[in-house]
């Protein structure tokens, strides 16, 4: 149901709105039918009416919540098809699994991985997400103390079992935690979804054919629940992909509300054994359309990428990507050896300090808060001066902290150098290279 047509007119009419700014509240509707304003922003809506308009107004695709605490996760909530229409919301998590028909060395091998992939990246941790406990034997007990060795690990967990009595069992074990409890199927459902309403965890659901597995979420939300994630098929690469597409496209293209919940993905099953095939699926899913996407394992060459990737995808493509103002030490840098200085722009770091890593000499690389734009952009908009560059040195007292006395400059704006020596007296100010594949040779060539 969307919001439209008289919809808008439930919204009582009155003088001198102060929320719209307009004589009538007609403005204030308006927004609220296109989306830019939030209904709960109108002081005179009747709590009737709002329970009647929220679920119109809100995304066509429902936001769920799994995990508890600082492993809290959001997903789904979705309301473009492509990054550049808007912004993606949600960003997709990943989760490695364990089976109950694995050997104690594999699982070994795929748990104690997860702590050799933990880093920050532009403000950002990451880490591998989830756990999945896969019940691949049926057999109840190994399923439970396999849950048991995974809740070790401090992550979300995914049950994937199809076994009522089994998932409650382990569910007694983490209930609190919020897993997801992966495995109603047109045949389980409704034990099921019993199972999770009891735990109140977010329930998965999967079929072997779209047409099932809508027939089966329309019957779980007949039942009232509409806490749930889709499994997209497993059958072949073919088969998920046009699953996860054509789940998110009926409901955000078709507003078809019964497939606008976020999509679970194995690509541990779909190419068992390949790492290199997982993470090409991986980085697949993880555009189009993965809210969870499981691997057999991550390793760092695994991670590096696809995380990336996926910050890359769920940033606001608005919002320029910035790092962290302040000394970043590279090749070992000291209070002795040389500064670099150049803009806040994730993109231009990343460059610079690449390249720079690649000459294997020491430098203390200094980032100034410039608007998270490029160099040029930010000399030409008053963010990257000399008064910015004499404020950072001021703030982060870059004195007291390094006693070698070269600061190198971006190339590209040479014309700053005289200024900045007015400013920064004590120091040798150099321009560096126009270009970021030229400080390698700038740097083994130089003699500051």
């Amino acid at each position: 149901m969307a919001l439209k047509g008289l919809d808008i007119f439930k919204i009582t009419p009155k003088t001198n709105c102060k929320e719209c700014g307009n004589p009538t509240c007609m403005a204030f509707a308006m927004k609220v039918a296109q989306g830019a304003i939030p209904l709960e922003k109108c002081p005179h809506i009747s709590a009737e009416v709002m329970a009647e308009l929220s679920e119109a107004t809100a995304p066509p695709m429902k936001t769920i919540k799994i995990g508890a605490g600082d492993k809290e996760f959001t997903l789904g909530g979705e309301t473009v098809l492509a990054r550049h229409e808007k912004t993606f919301v949600s960003k997709p998590l990943y989760a490695v699994s364990v089976c109950t028909g694995q050997s104690d060395e594999k699982r070994e091998k795929v748990l104690s991985a997860l702590d050799t992939i933990d880093y920050d990246r532009i403000g950002e941790r990451m880490y591998v997400e989830l756990i999945e406990v896969n019940d691949g034997t049926g057999d109840k007990d190994q399923f439970i103390e396999l849950t048991k060795k995974a809740l070790t690990y401090n992550r979300t967990l995914v049950l994937s079992t199809t076994n009522a009595e089994t998932a409650k069992e382990a569910l007694a074990l983490c209930k609190d935690e919020k897993p997801v409890l992966n495995g109603a199927t047109p045949d389980n459902y409704q034990e099921m979804n019993a199972v999770a309403t009891e735990a109140g965890v977010v329930l998965g659901v999967c079929a072997d054919t779209l047409d099932a597995l809508y027939d089966t979420v329309a019957a779980l939300e007949g039942l009232g629940n509409k806490n749930l994630i889709l499994t997209v098929s497993d059958k072949s690469m073919k088969d998920a992909f046009a699953f996860a597409v054509q789940i998110r496209r009926a409901a955000l293209k078709n507003n078809d509300r019964t497939f606008g919940y976020p999509s679970l993905v194995h690509v541990n099953r779909l190419a068992a054994g390949d790492h290199n095939m997982q993470t090409a699926l991986a980085s697949l899913f993880t555009a189009k359309y993965g809210s969870i996407v499981v691997m057999e394992e991550m390793t760092y060459s695994q991670a590096l990428p696809l995380y990336g990737l996926r910050q890359n995808i769920f940033t606001d493509p608005q919002k320029p990507m910035k790092v962290e103002p302040g000394i970043y030490p590279l090749n070992g840098a000291d209070e002795n050896s040389i500064c670099m200085t150049t803009v806040d722009f994730a993109l231009t770091y990343f460059v610079v300090s690449g390249e720079i890593e690649r000459s294997g000499v020491p430098v203390n690389l200094l980032i100034s808060d410039a608007g998270g734009y490029s160099v040029l952009t930010a000399w030409a908009a008053g963010k990257l001066s000399a008064s910015s560059i004499g404020k950072f040195f001021d703030e982060f007292e870059i004195e007291k902290k390094i006693k070698n006395r070269t600061l190198v400059l971006p190339g590209k704006v040479a014309v700053l150098k005289g200024e900045v020596e007015e400013r920064l007296p004590n120091w040798n100010v150099v321009v560096g290279t126009n270009e970021a594949v030229e400080l390698v040779k700038f740097l083994k060539e130089f003699k500051g």
